[in-house]
């Protein structure tokens, strides 16, 4: 009998390690050629550009984002439709962490009357511009809850993936008190 409860207590204490072994936590190594900007803005749906490129919003869910990027200068560009664009050269470095933290300037706010735009897309990180300038992500106009107030008028809207390349462009007459939906889909 004692030799039995020996085995069982060996054979556990096997499988316990065996199974705890499965949930180690996974470290994710960087990578050595590239550098990473970290964004830590406010606000934290200012859109990230870098050398004209969109990349995306600053932060996801509040948290800081990180991106990958070629070592060497380039130029960042902070945008957000409610405060004033912040620009800086900044110098990535392989194998290495920029953080750049700002928060960025207010705007006087806009007054009404208002027209009412809301954005549909395949992608929540999808860039989207009023008249060639960048008003946020497609995940902030998407609900019914978040929307894009503009003045009645006639305005070119352009939704664009990370990178550039654009979805969809179409041109909107917006009416006061009225809700104008513009879809974008690459499918």
């Amino acid at each position: 009998m004692k030799t039995q409860h020996t085995f069982s207590y060996a054979c556990t204490g096997f499988l316990l390690s065996l199974f705890a072994g499965c949930f180690q936590p996974a470290v994710a190594k960087e990578k050595t050629d590239v550098g990473y900007l970290v964004t830590d803005v406010k606000p934290t749906r200012t859109g990230v550009f870098l050398d004209g490129k969109y990349l995306g919003p600053a932060a996801s869910f509040r948290f800081a984002r990180k991106y990958e990027l070629a070592p060497g200068e380039h130029q960042l560009l902070l945008t957000d439709p409610r405060c004033e664009d912040y620009t800086v050269s900044i110098q990535i470095q392989a194998g290495k962490r920029l953080k750049v933290e700002r928060a960025l300037t207010a705007l006087p706010e806009a007054r009404p009357p208002f027209a009412i735009l809301k954005i549909k897309s395949d992608s929540k990180f999808d860039g989207v511009w009023v008249n060639n300038k960048f008003m946020g992500h497609a995940d902030e106009f998407d609900n019914p809850y978040q929307q894009l107030l503009l003045a009645p008028g006639e305005y070119t809207v352009r939704i664009a993936a990370a990178g550039g390349q654009t979805k969809h462009e179409e041109k909107v007459t917006l009416t006061t008190d009225k809700e104008t939906l513009v879809m974008a889909s690459q499918k």
